[in-house]
């Protein structure tokens, strides 16, 4: 495994996984730019390195785990299954009933051992090869991006962000954003329902500062731990380590009383204070869309150290696909068999890109009794980080859910919308903007597993109309839907024989509500060999199927904008506002175009 940023890009560039970019680039928007053409390459493209970069002396670093090959290298494994596997080793491990059974567990006893973090035991830790406190602090210095034109500012797009609970002394190491404000302070991006928030809430309750430290550039394990959903009080750095099957070696802060990887490229060192609240955003997300401005924690740095070579390693979030969601499928692999403890009788899911880690997951079922994918629902609803889920599809165990051709049949040709649907509320990611309300909002679960004993019969009443031309949809829909300019028959192998039909419109929506466009379509005679429509602002193209998944799981409220009359259903994935009960400020889109 590797022991710092160094050795991997290193790794990469000897296996022709890195481009470099010789030629000087600017921090503001170009480095992004690059990066995000490269991350929508097929594959992934390469890790990028920018060798000279105006304003800094330090060298840039992006997309450095975009790929498959280059997630699995960095996590020392052929296949991110085998990270699942490692955990589930220790996940069955069974206390030991008798003498001969204790022995054996000795050598599982002292493999664990080994993932503790450790001190740093050389004379000078190389991320304090360089230390500047008070006044020489400059954040300028660093190359820092401004990501997206509408961003609010530069922002550290990587950090680590190390703390420490005032009431348990347990640490934390989240991966938060940073705003650079000036020369030594920064926001600090702690979303409510995340453990470094928790943290500030113990010292702002008790009036104390907070001391906080930012690594910049550490070994890849450790800055995949910072990216983990991890139960409150387990340490990321025993995650690295069992990851890295060696300990991080931890270095002692210069000015604070915290621990920071040794190896890192940059530290930043300061506080927070405990009611020092700053408007910080908005910021390109990895939503797609910007995140809108909101009042933060302000972080004071004191102190920055680092490596005499430092380089710096940043990454770029956005509509999928990019570096970040090759990040999410690790977690994926590896939180797997965890779940698995709590439900055994999931057998596999899936997060697809397009929900953007939070909106939707297909699970697949083991099911055994009736209700038992209500039941599933139910508990997920309430489960750590699955809680912030807007949707989860439910699947028969025989079914991939990993293959989009497998779920869709399963649509296709299971769902009874009047009976697989479920809805309920619960609190949504911060950085949802269908809903209403911020952070709470309406959720769906669809049921297409196979009818079992206790459960109601499917309505099985098949739709025997022909479907017309491509053409001919589009004549009817422009003669009896006013607004609608496009339209497209959604998986047509397997329409003419299903359960469902689907089809796709792209309408002006003016003044008109989703309500409006529900009503004329339900009602609509001529398009009555379809029962499942959803509605797309005019100039979506409805032929990418990544861009229609995308709107639909991002910009869909399951509680408002799905509508059901006359045998019919309607989802509504367009851009909302006061007209559709949405009064909130609705994000603008990433673009590069101004």
């Amino acid at each position: 495994m590797y022991k710092n940023l160094r050795e991997f890009l290193d790794d990469l560039e000897k296996k022709g996984e890195v481009r470099r970019i010789r030629h000087e680039v600017s921090p503001y928007l170009e480095i992004s730019r690059y990066t995000d053409g490269e991350s929508k390459s097929p594959g992934g493209g390469k890790a990028l390195f920018f060798e000279r970069v105006k304003g800094s002396a330090f060298p840039v670093c992006t997309n450095i785990f975009g790929s498959e090959q280059r997630i699995c290298m960095a996590l020392g494994v052929k296949d991110l299954d085998e990270l699942g596997a490692g955990i589930r080793k220790y996940i069955e491990f069974h206390p030991p009933g008798n003498l001969k059974e204790i022995i054996r567990t000795i050598p599982m006893a002292l493999e664990l051992t080994r993932f503790f973090p450790r001190t740093f035991r050389g004379k000078t830790p190389p991320c304090q090869e360089v230390i500047l406190r008070g006044e020489e602090v400059n954040l300028a210095a660093l190359p820092v991006l401004h990501c997206w034109p509408k961003d609010a500012g530069p922002f550290v797009t990587l950090p680590l962000v190390i703390t420490r609970s005032l009431e348990t002394g347990k640490r934390n190491t989240g991966m938060y954003r940073l705003q650079i404000f000036d020369k030594n302070t920064t926001g600090m991006h702690w979303h409510i329902h995340k453990d470094g928030s928790h943290y500030y809430n113990e010292y702002r309750n008790a009036g104390k500062r907070m001391p906080v430290a930012v690594a910049i550039g550490a070994d890849p394990a450790t800055v995949y731990a910072a990216t983990a959903p991890m139960p409150r009080g387990l340490d990321e750095m025993m995650l690295a380590g069992f990851i890295r099957k060696k300990p991080v070696g931890m270095a002692k802060c210069v000015s604070i009383d915290l621990e920071v990887p040794a190896e890192a490229e940059f530290v930043l060192e300061g506080y927070v204070n405990p009611d020092e609240l700053r408007r910080e955003g908005p910021f390109g997300d990895h939503t797609g869309y910007y995140s809108l401005a909101d009042n933060y924690p302000v972080f004071h740095v004191t102190a920055l150290t680092h490596r005499k070579d430092a380089i710096y390693n940043a990454t770029l979030v956005g509509r999928p696909p990019m570096e970040d969601c090759y990040l999410a499928k690790a977690t994926e692999r590896l939180f797997l068999p965890m779940l698995q403890t709590v439900f055994p009788e999931i057998r596999d899911y899936w997060f697809p890109w397009e929900g953007v880690f939070h909106n939707i997951v297909i699970i697949s079922l083991e099911k055994e009794y009736a209700g038992h994918a209500q039941k599933i629902m139910s508990g997920l609803w309430g489960q750590g980080q699955m809680s912030f889920c807007k949707a989860i599809v439910v699947v028969d165990k025989d079914v991939n859910p990993g293959d989009p051709a497998q779920v869709m049949a399963a649509l296709i040709n299971n769902l009874d919308t009047a009976s697989d649907i479920t809805l309920g509320k619960g609190i949504l990611d911060v950085l949802d903007h269908s809903s209403p309300f911020p952070n709470f909002g309406n959720k769906i679960g669809l049921d297409l597993t196979s009818r079992c004993s206790g459960e109601p019969p499917r309505n099985r009443k098949k739709i025997n109309r022909q479907i017309p031309s491509p053409d001919g949809l589009v004549c009817i829909i422009r003669a009896g839907l006013p607004g609608a300019s496009a339209c497209r028959c959604l998986f047509p192998e397997y329409s003419q024989d299903s359960q469902n039909r689907i089809l796709l419109l792209s309408v002006s929506r003016q003044e008109q509500s989703g309500r409006d466009f529900a009503h004329m379509l339900c009602h609509l005679a001529e398009l009555e060999m379809f029962n499942i429509f959803i509605l797309y602002d005019e100039h979506i193209d409805l032929e990418d199927n990544s861009l229609i998944l995308w709107k639909l799981f991002n910009n869909t409220d399951p509680g408002r904008d799905i509508f059901a009359e006359n045998h019919r259903v309607v989802l509504d994935a367009c851009v909302k506002g006061p007209a559709d009960g949405h009064d909130r400020e609705w994000p603008d889109e990433l673009t590069f175009d101004v």
